[in-house]
């Protein structure tokens, strides 16, 4: 008996079985994975525009597999970190930090009430080109570390009893924008401090990149 005829035209043997199909979550797993192997210089810009236009049109998980098999497996725990939302709930407790190769979310909701706040975008992973930030935070200071390429809007912020401070950008930067953040909602008492890291003096007599930990 002749074997079966797939939707797609294809014929399979007694002995064969018909590749799994993918689904919209497996393609934008993918995706998630192919945009952290770009940050970390592992595929060049044309290579993951190619990748990128494949995974969105692939249609089995056996075309998915191809483009992620010459990259550390290790991406794919990061690219399953990238959840859409996150939620940051902290009452009178030590400092809440996100630093290093983080992975930023689509939206964080952040419910502090006098708890330090350091979101610092100096190696985080970008996945998407917005973040909104819903803030509902009482007392201390909310810090916003930048970089080239990471803009603030801060319009939909209420201040009761608060201010925002912008640290000053390198002059004459005009690197395309690759993150917007938006804050919203409200932050009473305390102060949000907005731009790229602080410098120690021996980075700035070096003109080095600056620290996050250093003085000014």
């Amino acid at each position: 008996m002749p074997g079966e005829i797939s939707p797609t035209g294809k014929q399979h043997g007694p002995g064969s079985t018909p590749e799994l199909r993918a689904s919209h979550a497996d393609r934008d797993r993918v995706v998630d994975v192919l945009r952290i192997a770009a940050g970390d210089g592992l595929l060049t810009a044309d290579e993951l525009d190619e990748r990128l236009e494949t995974a969105l049109s692939a249609r089995t998980l056996k075309e998915l597999a191809s483009l992620t098999a010459d990259l550390p497996p290790t991406l794919a725990a990061a690219g399953a970190e990238a959840r859409d939302v996150v939620r940051i709930e902290q009452v009178h407790s030590g400092p809440v930090v996100r630093a290093g190769r983080w992975v930023v979310p689509r939206r964080l909701e952040l419910a502090v009430t006098y708890c330090k706040v350091t979101l610092d975008f100096t190696e985080a992973v970008l996945l998407h080109d917005t973040l909104r930030i819903d803030v509902a935070m009482t007392g201390k200071t909310l810090t916003l570390v930048t970089r080239p390429g990471v803009v603030v809007d801060t319009d939909g912020l209420q201040l009761v009893h608060s201010r925002i401070k912008h640290r000053p950008s390198p002059a004459g930067s005009d690197t395309p924008v690759t993150l917007r953040v938006e804050l919203v909602g409200h932050k009473e008492h305390g102060r949000v401090v907005i731009g790229p890291a602080r410098r120690t003096l021996g980075r700035r007599l070096r003109g080095g990149p600056g620290s996050a930990s250093g003085r000014a």
